[in-house]
């Protein structure tokens, strides 16, 4: 697997469940982009240290970072899928409980040395990947504003 720039769907797994989500009938896309955030959300350290990587380590977390980008993409703030790599067949709405579903897949895969541990092409694109990660989690859980008086 590759990794060829900082994008949700620039590498080769998440092109792959792109092209498998083209495949899928509207209610069958719901359900593995929820399946996979699912998966990945309640990932426990020792699911991660039994996988090789190429198992969680690389082929879970970069396709739940696409299933991620495609739930973000429709909260307010969030940023269509852009590129030849991601789904060319529009997503169905996806439940707002998604949302959470996300977020909890995107703390998991920042927790693990998957995070680190990817097979870049250009080893420059690696931070940029990290603040796709990071920019999805923000638009996703966006930092709450505290108000002490409402006038």
């Amino acid at each position: 697997m590759s990794f060829w720039d900082g994008t949700p769907f620039g590498n080769d797994d998440a092109a792959d469940f792109a092209g498998e989500l083209d495949e899928a009938t509207p209610e069958q896309r719901v359900a593995m982009v929820g399946d996979l955030l699912a998966r990945t959300a309640s990932a426990t350290d020792a699911d991660i240290a039994a996988c090789p990587v190429g198992e969680f380590g690389v082929i879970e977390a970069a396709r739940a970072v696409a299933a991620a980008a495609l739930v973000a993409a429709q909260r307010d703030g969030g940023e269509p899928i852009r590129g030849s790599y991601g789904p060319t067949t529009a997503m169905p709405p996806f439940p707002r409980s998604f949302t959470g579903l996300a977020v909890d897949a995107l703390d998991r895969i920042t927790a693990t040395q998957a995070w680190h541990d990817n097979d870049w092409s250009d080893p420059q694109n690696a931070p940029a990947w990290r603040r796709t990660v990071l920019s999805l989690r923000s638009v996703l859980n966006p930092p709450q504003r505290e108000t002490l008086f409402d006038l």
